[in-house]
């Protein structure tokens, strides 16, 4: 049987397990998704019994096979959520969705007893955001729900939860932890003072290194159990292992992050007007994060577009970059966009030549995107210099982003990666003991370089 490590990477929408041989090939794939369910407030969440019986069916099913020698197991997930047990470890509360909004009274009191607000996000590394700092999840749980918040014996971080489904042992890691949770005081290396006063440490586990595993009998098996992995940090550990330069990541989606793992020292007040947050690496200690709803805006705008040039609604990804159309348009350079998601320059509306192909009006919608993109780069940059800047995610499959932000960095190298298994492979790479070469981005990740154009511009172009 071929030795392989199992993982579970666990998307908002899909469900993923993956099976990686030694050399961190994919050898075997399954996905599912679960219809979303109501909490008390009717507010959709997180189906967590059907997530937990799945995860239990697919592993089993896979053990009985005895198609494959499993000798590990991880788990990769979204953060920002928590599964809350009592004392007999059964989960007390729905998987609240991170997207549901907590009342501004209960947040101004807590930022009135704990602020002021720009002291605490700078420690925290985690803007004011609701439910997504998950830690104010508790928080709102004492203060709104005492009854339920007595019961609770341990709230887990989603990663390790599924790692508890498995051991029955309740931990901490750092990446979950860290990642926008407003749990963390970066600069004291510990929970903020606010978790203590409030007594909410004593639900939270031990912490324990990402790197942890757990070996026990499963069936009749020795397996190496994970504690699991929050998925951002999951996507970035591959490129910290194997990489020898200092790099950004540009993650690119629905939101853009740009993860910069080398930066040092704490937040400061002009990183909160660029959205910089901190994540957080599996040693502890902080990557500075800057966020950017690039794919939603980008959704939005192409599909304007479409209805403009009477064209279908994936007409975009048929539109390659044209330098004669980019030169045109930076002769003579004016925004034209007005953006819905994204900081705009006070435009109220779109004004686009009546005389313009939609090649034209793409580039210039690409150019004042990646003009903001950008921007939200040199902000996680900071004052630190690296070497390299990768970007992964759906943007490396658009040539004419590639090709504006390879230009506006032509003093780093890019590279592209063309990976869909960053953050699985990252929760493998995690509980292993094996050492990354220089080669293995190119040779799992499709690494590809990237030149800029050269114009005698200056390199904010």
């Amino acid at each position: 049987m071929k030795p392989v490590t199992a993982i579970f990477d666990i998307g908002r929408t899909n469900k993923k397990f993956f099976l990686f041989d030694d050399a961190f090939r994919e050898v075997h794939r399954e996905y599912t998704s679960f219809e979303m369910i109501e909490d008390e407030d009717r507010f959709p969440t997180e189906n967590i019994q059907a997530l937990r019986r799945w995860l239990r069916e697919v592993f089993d099913r896979i053990l009985e096979s005895e198609k494959y020698d499993v000798r590990a197991i991880n788990f990769s997930t979204y953060g920002a959520s928590f599964v809350h047990l009592d004392e007999d470890g059964k989960v007390l509360t729905p998987l609240y969705n991170y997207n549901k909004p907590l009342d501004e009274q209960l947040l101004d009191q807590f930022y009135d007893q704990y602020g002021p607000e720009e002291a605490f996000t700078l420690a925290t590394g985690s803007d004011r955001s609701g439910m997504l700092n998950s830690g104010l999840q508790l928080y709102w749980l004492k203060h709104t729900k005492p009854e339920v918040f007595a019961r609770i014996k341990y709230s887990l971080h989603l990663p390790q939860f599924l790692s508890y489904v498995f051991t029955g042992i309740p931990i901490s890691e750092y990446t979950s932890i860290g990642c926008h949770t407003a749990l963390w005081d970066y600069p004291k290396k510990d929970y903020h003072d606010w978790v203590y006063a409030e007594g909410i440490h004593r639900v939270l586990p031990p912490i324990v290194s990402t790197e942890t595993s757990i070996n026990m009998n499963y069936n009749g098996k020795r397996i190496k159990v994970g504690v699991g992995i929050h998925d951002s940090s999951a996507a970035l550990l591959p490129y910290i292992r194997s990489e020898r330069k200092t790099f950004v990541l540009v993650s690119t989606g629905t939101w853009s992050v740009t993860l910069n793992p080398f930066a040092t020292g704490t937040l400061k007040s002009e990183d909160l007007e660029s959205s910089c947050i901190n994540y957080m690496r599996i040693d502890g200690k902080p990557v500075k994060a800057a966020r950017l709803f690039l794919g939603e805006e980008y959704k939005i705008q192409t599909s304007q577009l479409s209805e403009t040039f009477g064209v279908g609604p994936d007409h975009h990804t048929t539109v390659s970059f044209d330098r004669t159309i980019y030169d045109e348009l930076k002769e003579h350079f004016s925004p034209r966009f007005a953006f819905q998601e994204l900081p705009t320059t006070g435009r109220s509306t779109t004004s686009l030549p009546a005389d313009w192909t939609y090649a034209q009006a793409y580039h210039q919608l690409m150019i004042e995107l990646v003009s903001l993109q950008a921007a939200n780069i040199r902000a996680a940059l900071g004052d630190r210099t690296v070497k390299k800047l990768f970007i992964d995610g759906g943007f490396t499959d658009n040539e004419v982003y590639v090709k504006l932000l390879a230009h506006r960095f032509r003093e780093l190298k890019v590279r592209t990666t063309d990976s869909s298994l960053g953050s699985a492979l990252g929760a493998a790479i995690a509980i292993s003991d094996k050492t990354l070469n220089s080669k293995f981005l190119k040779e799992n990740y499709g690494l590809r370089k990237h030149q800029p154009f050269i114009v005698g511009e200056a390199s904010s172009s």
